[in-house]
């Protein structure tokens, strides 16, 4: 595995910048991977599956440092909006949940007491503090369905009223109809008016 000034390196680069929430990122996704028993990330790469809670700069993080992807099926983003994330070794199917302690914000004046700005506080803080003050730890199990595993898609199905092909058993039957999440139970889309442009107008 690589250091953690590696990691935050790494991590830094692929967000464009180093901020509290990418150290806490890096530092969550390491934490979790050493509880799944993965050490070698890009030996063991194959055996990981990552579920991030948020759609913030850890995310990022997260994704820097254990090679996951949503391209690759690798990476199930559901947004609770909670700074946390759950590793899931395939191979053994232990699964550790670690969620980010928000009195750690108010730590780091302890560990950082000569460092102005809260901001660069916390982002100097968070790479020193220890693990037990930064996170909590739970043993989870993770139901991961055939198709919501890495590999290529289990089945192609149309939309009766779209025409939308939809992959990996997304589709809703419903009336007898098989029908895409769109049509059956309303997008977070709409059709633009002719000649509006829907980014500026509602």
């Amino acid at each position: 595995m690589n250091t953690l000034s590696d990691d935050l390196e790494i991590a830094a680069a692929f967000h464009g910048e180093s901020c509290p929430g990418q150290v806490l990122g890096v530092r969550l996704a390491r934490a979790g991977l050493g509880r799944i028993g993965i050490d070698d990330i890009l030996a063991d790469r194959k055996k990981l599956v990552v579920f991030v809670e948020i759609d913030r700069c850890a995310a990022d993080a997260i994704m820097a440092v254990t090679g996951c992807r949503v391209g690759k099926r690798s990476l199930k983003v559901v947004d609770y909006g909670i700074m946390a994330a759950t590793f899931l070794n395939l191979e053994t199917g232990r699964a550790v949940r670690v969620v980010a302690r928000e009195e750690s914000r108010e730590l780091a004046a302890d560990y950082a007491p000569d460092v102005e700005g809260k901001y660069e506080q916390q982002r100097r803080a968070y790479e020193i503090m220890p693990e037990a003050e930064l996170f909590r730890f739970e043993e989870v199990k993770v139901n991961l369905k055939p198709e919501d595993m890495p590999g290529r898609p289990l089945s192609r199905v149309q939309c009766e009223r779209c025409g939308d092909y939809v992959q990996d058993k997304r589709e809703v039957n419903t009336g007898g109809e098989v029908l895409c999440r769109a049509c059956a139970e309303g997008g977070y889309y709409r059709e633009a008016p002719t000649g509006i442009n829907p980014a500026t107008k509602s």
